[in-house]
């Protein structure tokens, strides 16, 4: 038995019990805190109608811009399907819709698909492993990295347009690929299958509220420790014009294309499309691994419609109980909220539900000097259906980080079947400043699925991480130059690579170039195509970039050995490394660690190295200090370039540099080292007579002609075939 169990036998029974309840508590309170853990949003990745990416999503936003446009010619002939008049049959009584560019362009080869199984592979699959891709980069996370690790998949979805035009075609075009290609279960299996992914793996189809309830799943999925690391999102693409025709049956789509999202003019919505996938972890984990949290994921529920007065028809009193039941999930109040992302379609119906709901639950808890703010995304560019809820988690996340709430689009009259008068609300027409204050600000997204599936998702400002390991050190002291490394599967896609990269550094001068060179370097996956170059700033990096005034080159699939070479004495100088002393704490640390060994010997390192004082009885050129400083300097270069990744399998030296060499290889400590090298030094100035040596590029024989008219100079070293050293006394050595 342990002491403590020993202790606990010697209570009484009721002390005993007080403590088996004390035990119990405890369990139960860590049982409480893992069920309701904040889970953090530590990277993001879209495809949005007009932005290609979390940085144009926010310009698109911020700038208030309509991407809705027409149907393109590629989708399917608008004109043979468009009729103004919503009851024609088979027919579609609006023109424009939120769509993207390109979606037949794929790499299949960067994923290890082959072209001819790309073929028969939905393009929402397709879209999905890119956006996927690139939210794991923005995390700062290798792919590679997550082979076989129990990292969760949680996609929502609703349509299949392309296996229904596969499907449709004659029998005998179905391939073996067809199935895989077009099935939706495939669309979250394959991402799984090509990241080599462990965890949970699943597509969820509750239409327009699929994502979002992606999202709920995957914080579950977490704080059960299910999974240590989700993928969540949604993807949409509307390839073919069948389900516009029953939304126009239904007189649910907006003859002008735009969802006008509480306005008096509100008649429908527009359909739209996109991709946007989050990357999770737990808030603990995320702040351990020192990620770069973006926002938090406080709380979320998930419920049904029930009984309403119709199957497709919103239930307030449900979207009431799913707004509390997110708050009591996040140990939140209403209060706390400041901002909501409403589902807002832009419905005759939905929307006066929608704000009632929101009134009953928020309303007494704000006032009109301190109003809840309310606005959609879908005013921007549709409605993405099983990717709208990402869509607008997505928009708060970069509203917090941006301290600005964007425009609402499309509001000029509010809609009279509210009663906006007895709501402490503001939809915000312009862009409304949003810092951050003494309160962490909070923000709820809601999506409510035509299937009568509701879900809210609660989100809190990413908390301030007070780390001193992130402290620069040696403050006021910059590194000259930083070292940008990129890398490719091809020529093509590094060139169109380095423009990107030379785009961003253009737009984000506010972020420390040391910092995106750490993250191209060390948290990117590294292909055989590599370029690199030395800046000295964003600045100068961009003009590089953009000018191709960069090494390119081809990284052998084969391992190439390395070899580290060490130096002898004859090389040193006063501020030997200085630069590196200065900027590389590594390379400080270990030269302050050979001086705290060699000044009981008499050497003081630091000193001789970086010191302005220039004593001769303190020289460097001295070889009882020469040598030790020279051992000390290659040692800590030798150390700074393993730490990088670069390690020898080869280490070889020249006379101090055998010992540097030797102690690289482990055959002696650093300590014994340096003992070994100070001792040798101080021999060789105090037992050796006094001269003076010379490196001659030549030959041994050429050389001993040339010393032979002086008696007091001989060969001291043959070092190769064209190398020798000669030495002799002061005065010979001076004649020579």
């Amino acid at each position: 038995m342990s002491n403590i169990e020993n202790r606990i036998e010697e209570l009484s029974p009721l002390q005993q019990a007080a403590v088996a309840v004390k035990q119990m508590k405890s369990k139960l309170d860590a049982i409480e805190s893992a069920r309701t853990e904040p889970i953090a949003i530590i990277g993001m990745g879209c495809r949005f109608p007009g932005a290609d990416n979390p940085d144009a999503y926010w310009q698109l936003l911020h700038n208030g811009v309509d991407a809705v446009r027409e149907v393109p010619p590629e989708r399917w002939d608008i004109d043979a399907y468009y009729d103004p008049d919503p009851d024609v049959p088979g027919k579609i009584y609006t023109r424009s819709g939120g769509f993207l560019s390109d979606i037949d362009q794929f790499e299949p080869e960067f994923f290890g698909i082959s072209p001819r199984e790309a073929i028969d592979m939905d393009p929402q699959q397709r879209l999905l492993l890119e956006v996927a891709w690139e939210a794991l980069e923005n995390a700062g996370l290798i792919p590679k990295q997550l082979i076989d690790k129990p990292v969760g998949v949680f996609m929502g979805q609703m349509i299949m347009d392309y296996g229904y035009m596969m499907y449709s075609g004659a029998p005998e075009d179905i391939g073996i690929h067809t199935g895989t290609g077009a099935g939706v279960p495939f669309i979250a299996g394959r991402l799984s299958y090509v990241l080599g992914l462990q965890g949970p793996t699943l597509v969820l189809d509750t239409t327009c509220s699929s994502s979002l309830v992606s999202i709920h799943l995957a914080c579950q999925s977490l704080r059960s420790r299910e999974s240590e690391l989700a993928l969540a999102g949604g993807v949409q693409l509307v390839l073919l014009p069948d389900i516009a025709v029953f939304l126009s049956r239904a007189h649910a789509l907006a003859p002008d294309g735009r969802c006008k999202t509480f306005d008096a003019s509100a008649d429908g919505y527009s359909r739209g499309e996109g991709c946007g996938v989050v990357v999770l972890k737990r808030l603990s984990d995320a702040i351990a691994d020192k990620d770069n949290i973006l926002a938090v994921i406080r709380g979320s529920a998930v419920n049904h419609d029930g009984i309403s007065s119709g199957f497709t028809v919103p239930n307030r009193l449900s979207q009431e109980r799913v707004l509390r039941r997110a708050l009591d999930n996040a140990q939140l109040t209403p209060a706390d909220v400041s901002y909501i992302e409403a589902h807002g379609t832009g419905t005759p119906l939905g929307d006066p539900i929608e704000i009632g709901a929101l009134g009953t639950v928020f309303g007494k808890d704000h006032s009109q000097d301190s109003p809840l703010t309310v606005g959609s995304a879908k005013t921007n560019f549709g409605h993405l259906e099983p990717a709208a809820g990402i869509a607008g988690l997505m928009k708060i996340v970069l509203s917090m980080q941006n301290q600005e709430i964007p425009p609402h689009l499309h509001f000029k009259e509010p809609n009279p079947h509210i009663n906006w008068a007895s709501l402490p609300f503001h939809v915000p027409v312009e862009r409304k400043a949003w810092p951050r204050g003494e309160k962490p600000r909070v923000a709820g997204v809601s999506s409510f699925g035509m299937s009568g599936t509701n879900a809210h998702v609660l989100l809190q400002e990413a908390p301030i991480i007070d780390d001193e390991a992130l402290v620069d050190e040696s403050p006021g002291v910059a590194r000259p130059f930083h070292l940008l490394t990129l890398s490719a599967k091809s020529k093509e896609a590094l060139r169109d690579l380095a423009k990107s990269y030379a785009s961003y550094l253009e737009s984000h001068p506010e972020i420390p170039f040391a910092d995106i060179c750490f993250t191209a370097n060390t948290r990117r996956s590294h292909f055989e195509h590599s370029l690199s170059l030395a800046a000295e700033s964003s600045l100068d990096a961009q003009k590089q970039l953009s000018s191709a005034g960069y090494t390119t080159g081809v990284t052998s699939r084969k391992k190439t050995k390395t070899a580290f070479l060490f130096t002898g004495q004859g090389s040193q100088y006063v501020g030997m490394g200085r630069q590196l002393f200065d900027t590389q704490s590594l390379f400080r640390e270990i030269i302050e660690q050979c001086d705290a060994i060699l000044r009981p010997l008499d050497v003081p390192l630091l000193d001789l190295l970086y010191s302005d004082s220039n004593s001769p009885d303190r020289s460097l050129d001295q070889t009882i200090y020469t040598q030790p400083a020279l051992f000390a300097v290659e040692y800590a270069l030798a150390k700074l370039w393993q730490s990088w990744s670069v390690k020898p399998d080869v280490v070889m030296g020249h006379s101090v540099g055998e010992y540097v060499a030797a102690s690289v290889a482990g055959v002696f400590s650093l300590e014994d080292g340096l003992k070994l090298i100070a001792a040798r030094g101080r021999l060789m100035q105090t037992l050796c007579e006094q001269g003076d040596m010379l490196a001659l590029q030549m030959s041994k024989a050429e050389a001993l002609e040339i010393i032979s008219p002086f008696e007091d100079i001989s060969i001291a070293a043959i070092n190769g075939p064209s190398s020798v050293v000669v030495s002799g006394t002061h005065e010979a050595m001076e004649r020579l």
